[in-house]
């Protein structure tokens, strides 16, 4: 048997699948750009609305099942994981709102070594030496790109986007405990969770539910194009991608979400979150290319 025919043959179509889940992700910053008047919570109400319908279509169509069922069944693992997502979601959102696009997208790229922490502290499980030293790495980048932002709006918008990264990390640490296959039922769980939150965060505020159809279409749009198709593509092209290459395909994500903004808006980042980004992904990327975990990494979405 030659060395050819030894290897697998790959599928390109769920590396194209993965990408453009990446390409999806990657319009948060500007959709988030381009919303007028809504707050982080009002945009949340509307994004999870219309992002819980489509999932639920798609989870009923693809297992013949009741979606809330199937995410109930994941007990307090799924709970807890929603839960995170809902904190990831908000902080994603606030940090857009109040620092640069670049920034924030760098510092969500930062989830998966969270995660390699969280699994090692809550799990028990074991880190590679070199993902210990992708996380050195990394923390010297995140500490250039929040190095000129160290005070203001700008500063909590680097905190939101840190706790961003750290929920969308606990999210994967509760898929793993959960020992769950799939993460459609977790993220249409999150999905119902924000619905009552962030509405109930609006009542106490308020904050109406009626916003302009700009502000209406752009969020609703976001749920069911920007985290709901998203999804799905990744959910099914991931099944045959290697998870050190669906970490790096996910970096599209991360690179295409301040170019967005600047083709569209001429939105720049700074030098400091140039250089101390192209440290991270560094990191990162060389953590995938070394051997990553045979999970798929989370969606920062």
């Amino acid at each position: 048997m030659t060395l050819a025919a030894a290897l697998p043959e790959r599928d390109l179509r769920g590396y194209a699948l993965v990408f453009f889940a990446g390409v999806l992700w990657s319009t948060v910053g500007l959709g988030i750009r381009l919303i007028d008047d809504a707050q982080v919570w009002q945009i949340l109400f509307y994004r999870s609305i219309s992002m819980s319908l489509l999932l639920f279509i798609v989870i009923r169509l693809r297992t013949g099942k009741n979606p809330i069922t199937l995410a109930l069944r994941m007990g307090w693992p799924g709970v807890i994981g929603g839960l995170s997502l809902v904190a990831a979601y908000t902080g994603g959102i606030y940090s857009v709102q109040t620092t640069s696009v670049a920034n924030a997208m760098m510092l969500f790229a930062s989830a998966p070594l969270m995660a390699a922490i969280l699994g090692r502290l809550i799990l028990r499980e074991s880190v590679r030496p070199a993902t210990w030293v992708a996380i050195a790495v990394a923390s010297i980048g995140i500490a250039i790109m929040v190095w000129d932002k160290s005070s203001g709006a700008a500063l909590k918008g680097n905190l939101a986007a840190i706790g961003s990264a750290l929920g969308f990390a606990s999210f994967t640490i509760t898929l793993r405990w959960g020992k769950a296959t799939e993460m459609m039922p977790a993220v249409f769980l999150s999905g119902l969770f924000a619905i009552v939150i962030m509405g109930a965060i609006c009542l106490a505020l308020g904050l109406g539910f009626a916003l302009s159809p700009n502000d209406t279409g752009i969020s609703l749009g976001m749920g069911v194009f920007q985290v709901g198709a998203g999804l799905i593509l990744y959910t099914i092209g991931s099944k045959t991608v290697p998870a050190a290459e669906l970490t790096l395909l996910s970096l599209a994500e991360v690179v295409l979400g301040p170019v967005w903004v600047w083709l569209v808006l001429g939105e720049t980042a700074t030098p400091n979150t140039l250089i101390g980004g192209a440290v991270l992904l560094t990191a990162i990327a060389g953590n995938a290319l070394s051997g990553a975990r045979r999970r798929p990494p989370p969606p920062m979405v």
